[in-house]
C-alpha cells in the first residue's frame, strides 16, 4: 500500500494492510493498492472524532465517512457510497493496476467548525474470484482421469485372472505328469521285479538240471 504523491505525508501505522491516520473533516484522504484482475477487497474503518472539552476521541454516529475507489486504468468507479463511522465496503477489481481508494468526512462548513478525525482503516485483499469454468474444467479432468484409473485397474485385474488361470492350468498338467511319472516308475519297478523273479526261478531250474545229470 502507498501513499498518492499529491498528498502531504501521513502519519501512520502500518500493520500488514492495517493504518491510522489523521485529517480535518474538510480535507479528503487518498491512497493506492495496486490489485490483480478479480480480486475481492473488504475494507473497515473506524472514525473518530477530538472533544475537546473530554480531551479525548470519541466515536460520533453523527459523523458519516464517505468511500470512493477508482480504478486508475480505465477510470471506472467500483465504490461510491457513504457509510456511518464504522463501517465496510466491498469491492472486486476488474481491471489489473492501480486503485485509488479516497475517503472523507461528511462534516461540511468553514474553518471555524473543522473537526480532527483519527480514522483506523483496515483493508483485506482477499483471494481471486471463483472460476466456475476453470473449476468446472477441473472437475471433468478429474473425472477424466479417475475414469482412466479404474479403467487401468480393470486391465490390471483382468490380466491377474488370465495369470490365475494360466497358473491353474499349468499346475494341474504338472500334478498329471508327476501322477504319470509316478506310476510309470512303478510298472518299471514291477517289471524289474518280475523279471528278476523269472531269472532267479530260471537259474534255479538251470542249476537243479545240470545237477541231476
Amino acid at each position: 500500500m502507498r501513499l498518492s504523491s499529491a498528498l502531504i505525508a501521513l502519519p501512520l501505522i502500518m500493520a500488514v494492510n492495517a493504518l491510522h491516520f489523521y485529517f480535518e473533516s474538510n480535507e479528503k484522504r487518498c491512497f493506492m493498492e495496486e490489485l490483480p484482475s478479480d480480486t475481492i477487497v473488504e475494507g473497515h474503518y473506524k472514525a473518530y472524532i477530538w472533544d475537546e472539552p473530554l480531551n479525548q476521541w470519541k466515536m460520533d454516529e453523527e459523523v458519516g465517512i464517505h468511500v470512493a475507489v477508482e480504478e486508475l486504468s480505465s477510470g471506472h468507479t467500483v465504490v461510491n457510497t457513504r457509510g456511518p463511522p464504522d463501517g465496510r465496503f466491498t469491492f472486486t477489481s476488474h481491471e489489473p493496476g492501480d486503485h485509488n481508494i479516497c475517503l472523507h468526512s461528511n462534516i461540511t462548513g468553514g474553518w471555524l467548525i473543522n473537526q480532527h478525525i483519527k480514522l483506523y482503516l483496515d483493508i483485506n485483499v482477499g483471494s481471486s474470484k471463483p472460476d466456475n469454468e476453470a473449476d468446472s474444467s477441473h472437475v471433468t479432468t478429474l473425472s477424466s482421469k479417475i475414469k482412466e484409473l479404474n479403467n487401468k485397474v480393470s486391465d490390471i485385474q483382468r490380466e491377474q485372472r488370465y495369470m490365475r488361470e494360466v497358473e491353474a492350468t499349468f499346475r494341474d498338467t504338472s500334478e498329471l505328469t508327476n501322477s504319470r511319472a509316478v506310476w510309470w516308475s512303478l510298472l518299471q519297478i514291477g517289471v524289474l521285479i518280475s523279471a528278476a523273479i523269472w531269472q532267479m526261478r530260471y537259474l534255479k531250474v538251470y542249476f537243479e538240471d545240470k545237477k541231476l545229470r
